[in-house]
């Protein structure tokens, strides 16, 4: 991983980010296309946002560990309007969803899906985890399964 960027190189990797001691190994995870959650190393339960102390133990031994980046669509809205970001053209709609990831009930992760029309942006959808670049440093993303239909509420066998 990219441990040997300063923590000055990080902020200026990711500026406007609220990077600080709990946060700078996801960030530097990152780097490497690598999403890292905290999980607790006593009880084994992933927690979000990132903490110095497990909410459902109280254990302070929390490791920041690899997430596979795989889940489904919880939520998903469309802005139509927001601050100019590098590769986010609001003239189209912009997808923002939340993915409830795999490793665990009620783990979510809040993103944008690429590569994809916006009518196939929809509760229920499986989805992956991929990265694109903006402003130089890369920011996770979202792809649809190519399973399409088969992981969707409603579809048949």
């Amino acid at each position: 991983m990219a441990v040997d960027i300063s923590d000055e190189d990080l902020l200026a990797r990711y500026p406007g980010y609220a990077i600080d001691h709990d946060t700078r190994a996801r960030y530097r995870g990152w780097l490497e296309h690598v999403m890292l959650f905290d999980r607790c190393a006593t009880c084994a339960t992933w927690h979000e946002p990132p903490g110095p102390i497990c909410p459902t133990c109280w254990s302070t031994d929390i490791e920041p560990t690899p997430i596979a980046g795989t889940g489904t669509i919880h939520l998903a809205i469309t802005l139509r309007q927001g601050p100019p970001v590098e590769g986010v053209d609001y003239s189209t709609p912009y997808p923002v969803v939340v993915v409830e990831l795999d490793e665990q009930p009620d783990l979510r992760m809040s993103g944008t899906v690429v590569g994809a029309d916006n009518s196939e942006i929809v509760i229920g959808r499986r989805v992956h985890l991929d990265w694109a670049l903006r402003r130089g440093a890369p920011f996770p993303v979202f792809r649809l399964d190519d399973q399409h239909g088969a992981d969707q509420p409603g579809a048949s066998s």
